[in-house]
């Protein structure tokens, strides 16, 4: 494996994990809106990631990254409450809130951001080595 390819891998790691901090910034900042119907409730998002593995073996090994498949609506259900002097209830008194939980989003936002600045940390040890592999070329 190259050093190119371990910043290839750590590139695509960052771009991972930059998805998934908005989408759990996004989760928390919509944590408590509420809504007069169901349809038109939040619902917490969560990025789904697949390492390309694919590409990785038709390059014999040479590692892989991470990509982005897509982020998708979690299916836990909303959260519904009888309020009927809310003013956005609805016709039955009651309204809805999001499928967020806050305290599962900031683990996972303290975890998304460890593993965002683990990858930053293997690019830049990359770095250091690719300019002492230059140092050594120029004959110090």
């Amino acid at each position: 494996m190259s050093l190119f390819n371990v910043m290839d891998i750590a590139s695509t790691g960052m771009h991972a994990e930059g998805v998934r901090l908005n989408t759990t910034a996004s989760n928390i900042a919509n944590a408590n809106s509420i809504s007069s119907s169901y349809d038109a409730t939040y619902k917490a998002r969560h990025p789904v990631f697949a390492a390309e593995m694919d590409k990785a073996s038709a390059q014999q090994g040479l590692g892989s990254g991470v990509k982005v498949l897509g982020v998708v609506e979690s299916p836990k259900p909303l959260q519904i409450e009888y309020r009927p002097g809310h003013p956005q209830a609805d016709e039955n008194g009651y309204i809805y809130k999001p499928n967020v939980n806050v305290v599962e989003e900031m683990a996972d936002m303290l975890s998304a951001s460890k593993s965002y600045e683990t990858n930053v940390q293997v690019a830049d040890t990359t770095k250091r080595i690719f300019r002492r592999v230059l140092m050594l070329g120029q004959g110090r």
